[in-house]
């Protein structure tokens, strides 16, 4: 697979990006443009925010950005809160240097939002894929629709190619949309950067966050503050180039060994692409820029092109298509629940509790330190997830509460859980994406794996010693 091409001009940003969803010729005594940012949450790169700024300088008005603060978002605690909110706070120093204003407002999006929609000329979102996003988008057009003579506009700017545009249906699995991916991502590489807003009037708009207050500002938040934030990652885009570098700089080469997870080949980016911190096209940019300034690494760029355009967007197409993706019920094929059917009274050798499982108490010296990791960091190795979470599996007296385990630590303790990519790589774990394997107790044909694959494969036990060294200790 070869998808690295030299730049040439950059375009504007493709029309398919933009879905307009009202219109309105009639003249507004309005105040300003708003830009809800929610899932696009950074300054550069921000498809979103660059039409934002266009609208505002063609009608002349000033731009207002909003974010809003909902308490509790769908699992997450104050791991994630604090995370997002150092990422947050970076977007508004951005905003204020270039003239435009920024305001956190708290509550439920729409009602948060309310106030602000109507002396909007022109209100530009972003895209959601999923429920809780779907349903406040939802709740906003309705409300603009019912009650307002607005232009409203959604954006897409998370995804190098928009989930529709990239394949018609739902992916049996990768490559039946890597082609389709591949043939159009170069029609998405679309950002000529953000032009200086001209109306920079300050809009005095009350914010419900002040930064200067940061922690005890977050104190205040009604959510789980148990799962803390332990200093590995930082929010923000400025961090995320951080680690991005220093992949470039010192794993790239070296890509192909990503699966060792004691060799740590780690990019860390799914974490700022799951805040929206960072762009998958200014990832791609840079990633090019790298490989050809130094002439190689081409092979390991179309590996990390597969991890971070193929296998993402076909995430994201798993949960735009199949819209029960979060249901035990629903998020698996046909052949993988009647396997799981034939063996749910195969006998467990092994069934722990859920505390034993989230505080690294089984027998398995490789689970503990995946799970330990994952407790304090925030983070594991992509390959530890999969074992991680197959031996949940077959530590659980039944799929639909290994699943529910799974979804439960998955939510409460990655930084990057809570989205498509979890929602999928949950759902790969009981077949989905995947084919039948060899017939065993308890998983049936569903893929199995063990700890004499980790110990044949990999330096797993060097991986040990770096959670207990580096971790543990921490707790």
């Amino acid at each position: 697979m070869r998808t690295l091409e030299k730049q040439g001009i950059i375009q504007k940003m493709n029309k398919k990006r933009r879905k307009e969803l009202l219109s309105t010729n009639q003249k507004r005594d309005s105040k300003y443009v708003l830009y809800w940012m929610q899932q696009s949450m950074r300054v550069s790169y921000n498809h979103a925010l660059l039409e934002a700024i266009n609208i505002s300088n063609q009608k002349n008005l000033p731009l207002l950005v909003c974010f809003t603060l909902t308490d509790g978002y769908l699992g997450a605690n104050r791991r994630h809160y604090e995370f997002m909110l150092q990422g947050i706070k970076e977007v508004s120093n951005e905003l204020n240097e270039m003239g435009i204003s920024f305001v956190i407002k708290k509550g439920e999006p729409f009602e948060a939002l309310k106030p602000l929609l109507l002396d909007a000329d022109t209100i530009v979102m972003d895209y959601g894929y999923l429920k809780p996003q779907l349903k406040w988008r939802r709740e906003v057009y309705d409300y603009c629709k019912g009650n307002l003579e607005t232009n409203l506009i959604m954006i897409e700017s998370d995804l190098i190619v928009p989930v529709k545009e990239a394949y018609e249906k739902t992916a049996y699995a990768a490559y039946a949309i890597r082609p389709h991916l591949l043939k159009k991502m170069n029609d998405y590489f679309d950002f000529n950067g953000l032009k200086e807003i001209n109306n920079k009037a300050k809009l005095r708009i009350k914010s419900d966050f002040n930064f200067d207050r940061f922690h005890e500002e977050l104190d205040l938040l009604k959510l789980d503050h148990s799962v803390k934030l332990n200093g590995f990652f930082k929010g923000g885009y400025s961090e995320a180039i951080k680690h991005l570098n220093l992949f470039f700089n010192n794993q790239l080469k070296e890509y192909e060994k990503r699966s060792d997870p004691s060799l740590n080949i780690q990019s860390y980016m799914s974490i700022y692409l799951h805040f929206g911190q960072i762009s998958v096209l200014d990832i791609i940019e840079r990633l090019k820029e790298y490989v050809f300034k130094y002439e190689t690494n081409y092979a390991n760029y179309d590996m990390f092109i597969e991890q971070l355009v193929v296998r993402r967007e076909l995430a994201y197409n798993f949960v735009t298509y199949e819209k029960d993706y979060d249901l035990y019920e629903k998020m698996t094929l046909p052949w993988a629940y009647e396997t799981i059917d034939k063996h749910k009274n195969d006998k467990r050798l092994i069934d722990y509790n859920l505390e034993e499982l989230e505080y690294s108490k089984t027998h398995d010296e490789y689970f503990n330190a995946a799970m330990t990791e994952m407790r304090v960091t925030g983070f594991m190795a992509n390959y530890m997830r999969m074992y991680w979470a197959k031996k949940i599996m077959e530590w659980s007296s039944s799929m639909k509460l290994a699943y529910e385990r799974i979804v439960y630590l998955n939510n409460k303790y990655f930084l990057d859980g809570r989205d498509a990519n979890s929602y999928m790589n949950i759902a790969w774990c009981f077949g989905r994406h995947d084919r039948p394997w060899k017939e065993r107790n308890i998983f049936g044909t569903l893929r199995y794996m063990n700890a004499d694959g980790l110990k044949r494969k990999f330096k797993i036990d060097k991986y040990v010693e770096t959670v207990l060294n580096n971790y543990s200790i921490l707790e």
